[in-house]
């Protein structure tokens, strides 16, 4: 069968060993430029062992064999590679070395003072395949993820945050909020670390030019790619110290006690078993088209249109767009991020607080408790605006609905606040009252008749100071007159 390796161009090839590398855990995989490789068509760092970190300079030849010139070629190219620290040499090759390449590769490793060359052929390139998860039948490289950041320890935790978020509430106190459903989901999320380098002439010169290293962190959930804010990207880091290992929702007791989990303390899977649903939302696509979509989206970032005067005294205009190949993806690093929801039921209402965890450090994504159900009023119940607002929320308990001041009034049979959506009204001297339903407003209006007629004013005060101050100037203009 035709493998992938058989199809794909030189340049390709070294393209797919970079994915490949930096698969396998290699630190800074770059690829050289199309001409001028000078034998080093991939460089990286091997810093995977405990011990210092090690250049590594490869030759990548899509050939049916692979002769001692090419081992000759990058023995030297090892030996010139400017690296600060002690460097070794590769050679991989979809097809196979010949034995004076392969004679040629020993003796230069096993001399005391000369460089390491390690020799990959077809073989052993699909075995790589297949234990880094790529399959070179399809060309498809998967993600491949076993780790995450650490999930809150315990639901009461969970419940604790959703605690703080509500403790602002006006009518609402600690006591009275149910126990919440809690929800722990774990997020495909990639770190990535790009660089821009890019330099656009004319007959003039340089008119622009980029040299930027960016770091991503970007969304990788089924929906696509997308790149997440500053603040999660903080808290996503780039340090791999504090991850643990990925949960199996499925896991069986029997799976905890050979895990050394105890399910007495933990559920079978580890986490605590109070949660209601664990959910592992699974990488979407395919590394290699992750990379391309970051490489579009820094092509789009650092397009920029410039304006520039030719040798005619001409002011020109032209838009410089960095190439594809001026775009270097340097590292991909999958990791996932929990993310804890509780939902809360309250009357009539379902509020919903989530926040993504590194462990004790949170950030809050969803505060359903900071917003009026009417009009959206104290900013927090979504993703846009997660920091919330300064506007006053109010319960109303009478169906459980949460309400800025606009929507709000006071319940005037008892006197405690009502909301404007599910208060009956009634008018008394002009006045629109509101009450939870139609016995309270009754019980109000036989109290009501039963007012002297001096008092009944007083339920629209306004309306009685415009009455009693006519009434003076009408006094006033009689006393006048007399």
């Amino acid at each position: 069968m035709t493998t992938l390796l058989d199809d794909l161009s030189g340049f390709e090839f070294e393209e797919l060993m970079v994915d490949v590398f930096r698969h396998q855990g290699y630190r800074d995989v770059r690829q050289a430029v199309r001409t001028a490789d000078e034998g080093r068509d991939v460089t990286m760092v091997d810093d995977r062992g405990s011990g210092e970190p090690v250049g590594v300079v490869v030759e990548c030849k899509h050939t049916a064999t692979v002769g001692r010139p090419v081992v000759q070629k990058l023995h030297s190219a090892v030996t010139t590679h400017d690296y600060d620290g002690p460097v070794r040499g590769m050679v991989a090759t979809t097809g196979r070395f010949t034995s004076p390449a392969a004679e040629y590769a020993e003796r230069v490793t096993d001399a005391p003072d000369d460089v390491d060359i390690e020799l990959l052929d077809g073989r052993e390139l699909r075995e790589i395949g297949d234990s880094i998860g790529m399959d070179l039948y399809s060309g498809r490289i998967e993600v491949l993820c076993n780790e995450t950041l650490p999930p809150p320890e315990s639901t009461d935790d969970v419940a604790a945050e959703r605690d703080a978020a509500a403790a602002d509430i006006e009518n609402l106190a600690p006591a009275d909020l149910p126990e919440p459903t809690a929800t722990l989901s774990f997020a495909p999320t990639l770190l990535v670390e790009t660089e821009v380098d890019a330099t656009f002439e004319t007959t003039v010169g340089v008119i622009h030019s980029v040299l930027e290293r960016e770091h991503l962190a970007v969304s990788a959930d089924r929906e696509g790619p997308a790149l997440l804010d500053v603040e999660v990207a903080r808290l996503l880091g780039d340090d791999s110290s504090a991850r643990a290992p990925l949960p199996d929702p499925h896991a069986t007791d029997e799976d905890a006690g050979s895990n050394g989990l105890d399910p007495g303390d933990a559920g079978s899977n580890g986490l605590d078993p109070g949660y209601d649903d664990v959910e592992i939302r699974r990488f979407g696509r395919t590394e290699s088209e992750y990379t391309d979509w970051v490489v579009d989206r820094q092509r789009d970032r650092y397009e920029r249109t410039v304006r520039y005067t030719g040798d005619n005294n001409v002011t020109y205009t032209k838009t410089c767009t960095p190439r594809a190949s001026d775009v270097r993806v340097l590292d991909v690093d999958p990791v996932y991020l929990p993310h804890a929801t509780t939902t809360t039921a309250l009357g009539e209402y379902e509020y919903e607080h989530g926040f993504v965890t590194n462990g004790d450090d949170r950030l809050a994504l969803r505060n359903d408790f900071s917003t009026c159900v009417h009009c959206g009023a104290g900013g927090g119940g979504d993703e846009s605006d997660r920091r919330g607002g300064d506007e006053p929320i109010t319960y109303c308990a009478n169906c459980g609905s949460l309400n800025c001041d606009d929507h709000v009034r006071e319940e005037r049979l008892v006197g405690d606040p009502v909301c404007t959506g599910c208060s009956v009204t009634g008018s008394f001297f002009f006045a629109t009252k509101h009450f939870y339903d139609e016995a309270n407003r009754e019980a109000f209006a036989a109290e009501y008749d039963e007012l002297p007629f001096y008092r009944k004013p007083l339920e629209n005060p306004k309306l009685a100071a415009v009455l009693v101050g006519g009434l003076l100037f009408v006094l006033l203009l009689l006393l006048g007159s007399l």
